[in-house]
């Protein structure tokens, strides 16, 4: 029925599949060298598979909301562009420490997740993914980390292990204080400072004031973002701002914490001596905090995802550009 040469490919195949366990490509004959194949391996198809939803999960893109910050005081710090070598590990460096926090944040809250509709569909509480698994992703993530730490200098890996407690702390806050927003704050917060120390390899306290900022901008974005949780926080028994002060109050809770960002962001443009370019920035910033707050309330929480997700990737980010673009500038 088929020409020799057809049924010795096919039985090749077939022996690959079962004796190997390999899933079918249509190139992996019996002659492919076992590097490329080890690709297609069941266990490696699994495990790519996983980091993939681990990341999905994570939402790793989402970096873009600390990372901006980190790079500001990375450029306040080297008053111009650091070495490429020292961004590079503070990229590294925040990613990881992001994934590891991210992750082990799922990893504790899976059984609330299971139990609030609006996170009911993540992978760890529907079983697409394994405790084990996203246990060794921390693991992993917080490795990188540390090494990424040591590979700045001295004073970054000896504080390391502080920043890897705090932004893991944040996952049990909710059990402990209805401030948890600021403990989120302070694991983002931190960011500015730690990429200053990477540069310089030591701490100034001006840097702080962009640390504060960024602690009140990521506090009151988040208190905004459980309002949506807040039927399900009073029924588990979870503090937060909302469930302590109702929606009315959690939402001028934001507003004063963010009013608070603004008025530190104007001080540290004061500090640095910045000129017009950064006082730009900062007044974008202030519209863009006042469309977000002006797109939902109390009553109407629908463009929640939209305040939460793509102004705040856009406030960052625009921060981030003016700034830098102001040191610069004045080189």
């Amino acid at each position: 029925m088929f020409p020799e040469s057809s049924k010795s490919l096919t039985i090749c195949r077939l022996r690959a599949q079962q004796k190997n366990r390999l899933t079918f490509v249509p190139w992996a004959t019996s002659a492919t060298p076992v590097w490329p194949r080890f690709f297609y391996h069941e266990e490696m198809t699994t495990w790519w598979k996983s980091t993939a939803l681990t990341l999905e999960m994570i939402k790793w893109e989402h970096s873009i909301f600390a990372l901006p910050f980190a790079l500001t005081g990375a450029v306040l710090a080297a008053e111009g562009w650091p070495p490429l070598r020292v961004l590079g590990w503070i990229v590294v460096c925040m990613v990881a420490a992001r994934s590891a926090a991210m992750a082990f944040n799922r990893l504790v809250d899976a059984r609330l997740d299971a139990a609030n509709p609006r996170t009911a569909m993540r992978a760890l509480p529907a079983g697409r993914l394994s405790t084990a698994f996203v246990a060794g992703f921390v693991v992993v993530s917080a490795g990188v980390f540390l090494l990424s730490a040591g590979m700045l200098n001295r004073l970054c890996l000896e504080l390391s292990p502080v920043a890897l407690v705090v932004v893991l702390a944040y996952s049990y806050m909710k059990r402990v204080t209805r401030w948890s927003h600021l403990v989120l704050g302070l694991a983002l917060g931190i960011a500015p400072s730690a990429a200053w120390i990477a540069v310089r390899g030591s701490l100034d306290w001006r840097i702080s004031v962009l640390t504060g900022a960024v602690l009140l901008w990521v506090g009151g974005f988040d208190v905004l973002y459980a309002c949506q949780d807040f039927e399900h926080d009073r029924k588990a028994g979870l503090n937060s701002v909302p469930q302590a002060f109702g929606l009315e109050g959690a939402f001028w809770i934001a507003r004063v914490m963010h009013v608070g960002m603004l008025l530190l962001l104007g001080w540290l443009v004061v500090l640095f001596g910045m000129g017009r370019t950064a006082v730009a920035g900062v007044a974008l910033v202030a519209i863009l905090l006042c469309y977000e707050h002006s797109i939902v309330s109390p009553k109407d929480m629908r463009r929640m995802n939209a305040a939460f997700f793509t102004l705040n990737g856009i406030i960052s980010v625009l921060l981030f550009g003016f700034v830098a673009a102001d040191v610069l500038l004045r080189q």
